[in-house]
């Protein structure tokens, strides 16, 4: 597969900034829907204490309801870990748990380890996991749906093929950005100008912020700071607008 990727430092750009910001400043390309793009609240940060999560889907589907035929997950990580070389990096391992409801943990300790020994940078599943102490210590951040605290009948089943998580396909390549708020996708045309337009962003906000923290508030003064905000707001997306695909 071609996949094509940005720059380590537009990578390590986008990392300095929130999920609801690059979700902001997706919508000025209006390239997508502004209620697509994005995993639902079932997929939740288990430490949202940690970094934004910035890097590629590895895919994999999985399951964990009855004894397979032969093999178990750990039989299959060293063919998913092989796997990576097909993604650019650095990689996030993207699960989709095919059980319904849930049967077992698609993740611990020694799995989300062994991700990390091979480069990849965090790990989304449908399903849940187990030994968040342990994975915590290692600094690994976790997307799920809950925690279970056994393995079951753990295996992987295909590796890098399309999954549906959180309410969207997930493809392997995708550029994915996480953190305590959610996960979202980034299309790989915009992703570079979505990098450089955070900051530009942020700042237009900050007008309405620093006249909140201001010591005399007035409803005029309020509704002066938003039209400054969102005549900034309006510059970036005229800016940016023409550079997506479909103009």
């Amino acid at each position: 597969m071609i996949i094509t990727h940005i720059s380590q430092p537009d990578l390590e750009l986008l990392r300095k900034y929130d999920t609801p910001t690059v979700c902001n400043v997706i919508e000025l390309f209006n390239i997508r829907p502004r209620n697509t793009g994005f995993m639902d609240s079932r997929i939740k940060a288990c430490f949202p204490e940690m970094d934004p999560m910035v890097g590629y889907a590895s895919t994999a589907t999985f399951r964990s309801a009855g004894p397979a035929r032969e093999g178990d997950a750990y039989s299959s990580l060293d063919r998913q870990v092989a796997a990576f070389s097909d993604i650019p990096a650095p990689q996030i391992v993207v699960f989709q748990d095919l059980d319904d409801p849930t049967a077992a943990a698609t993740f611990g300790e020694v799995m989300c380890s062994t991700y990390q020994a091979f480069g990849a940078v965090g790990l989304i599943t449908s399903g849940a996991g187990r030994d968040l102490d342990q994975v915590h210590a290692i600094e690994f951040p976790i997307f799920c749906d809950g925690t279970i605290c056994a393995h079951g009948y753990c295996r992987i089943l295909e590796i890098n093929v399309p999954v549906h998580v959180g309410g969207i396909t997930i493809y392997p390549g995708d550029l994915l950005h996480g953190d305590c708020n959610g996960v979202t996708t980034i299309l790989h045309d915009i992703a570079s100008d979505v990098a450089h337009a955070c900051e530009e962003f942020v700042e237009a906000e900050a007008v309405v912020l620093e006249y909140l923290r201001s010591s005399s508030l007035t409803p005029k003064g309020l509704a002066e700071a938003r039209a400054k905000s969102s005549c900034l707001i309006a510059g970036l997306r005229e800016r940016l607008t023409p550079r997506s695909p479909q103009n």
